[in-house]
């Protein structure tokens, strides 16, 4: 036995049950700290904690990659779902909001403004809400080995950006077909992804922070995500709705503000030449990027210690 751990041993023995130390005897904490031993899970500085992230930037990725590959295993069609099903979404919104309620009429390209707004909004719900299950999900995994748990939000995200590479391949396809020309402006669509990507990011580790003590988000998520999709603009235009319900100026210029109405308005505005975006939407766009993934991390770091827990 080491001579730090026999002193600790030997504090122990002949201290109360309790662990207070008895009269004329060192804490053991003072007496841990003398002999440079540490906790096992104590929560490391901030670059630390970046270093270890990076390390295991390999396992990030191929666990991403691995629940890919099992999610879509037991279906026929596999990763088409991941395709077909915001296609199938958006054919059953044209259809309610776009014929039966008329959005269609207020916008030159429906059907790519609508397609569009599905593909993004559904890379950042899918995004958030696998990040808000990452850490209750993942107990026994935290719980056998020791690293940095913001991986799992982060390998979440990879997880559906591995997906939206697919869809974005079908939807560059689709929206020249709805007969919109390719424009240089499509150059900057990695761009727009990849600020959309760090606001995800972020918003996911926030989320995994809070799910991993408030059990019944999760519960909760289907009616937040629901509601966050029919006040972000994906069926309908944000600004020629608001005035033609006579709504001021100023509600519109709010409803942009909506982190997923911002990179949905920046993706159309980049794709579609028959529809003009907010002229502020880059600003709004990076703002949310660069503040929920700094702001996120941080959050989540601060908790390192907490997860897997009770």
């Amino acid at each position: 036995m080491s001579q730090p751990e026999s002193a600790i041993a030997d504090a122990q023995a002949g201290g109360p049950s309790d662990g207070t130390p008895a009269k004329g005897q060192e804490p053991l904490a003072e007496l841990a700290a003398r002999h440079g031993l540490r906790r096992a899970i104590a929560r490391p500085s901030l670059p630390a904690y970046l270093r270890q992230l990076w390390e295991r930037r390999h396992f990030v990725m191929t666990y991403a990659t691995s629940r890919n590959v099992s999610k879509y295993s037991n279906s026929a069609l596999g990763q088409l779902w991941q395709v077909l099903t915001p296609l199938l979404n958006a054919a059953i919104y044209w259809l309610m909001f776009g014929l039966i309620l008329g959005a269609k009429g207020d916008i030159e390209n429906y059907t790519a403004f609508l397609i569009t707004g599905m593909f993004v909004f559904t890379y950042t719900q899918r995004a958030v809400s696998g990040g808000a299950k990452s850490i209750s999900g993942n107990l026994s995994l935290i719980r056998a080995l020791h690293f940095p748990r913001a991986a799992l939000p982060f390998a979440y995200t990879i997880q559906e950006f591995q997906q939206l590479l697919i869809s974005m391949g079908v939807l560059v396809v689709l929206v020249p077909l709805t007969g919109e020309a390719p424009t240089w402006l499509w150059l900057l669509v990695p761009v727009a992804l990849l600020l959309q990507t760090m606001f995800n990011v972020g918003a996911s580790l926030v989320l995994a922070r809070v799910g991993a003590t408030a059990r019944d988000l999760n519960q909760l998520l289907p009616f937040i995500m629901r509601t966050w999709l029919y006040t972000s603009g994906v069926f309908f235009a944000i600004e020629q709705r608001v005035l033609s319900a006579g709504l001021p100026q100023w509600i519109a210029d709010a409803m942009y503000l909506n982190p997923a109405a911002a990179y949905i308005e920046l993706m159309r505005d980049l794709l579609m030449r028959s529809y003009q975006g907010p002229s502020h939407i880059w600003i709004v766009c990076v703002f949310w990027a660069l503040f929920a993934l700094i702001g996120g991390f941080w959050y989540f770091w601060r908790a390192e210690e907490k997860y897997g827990r009770g």
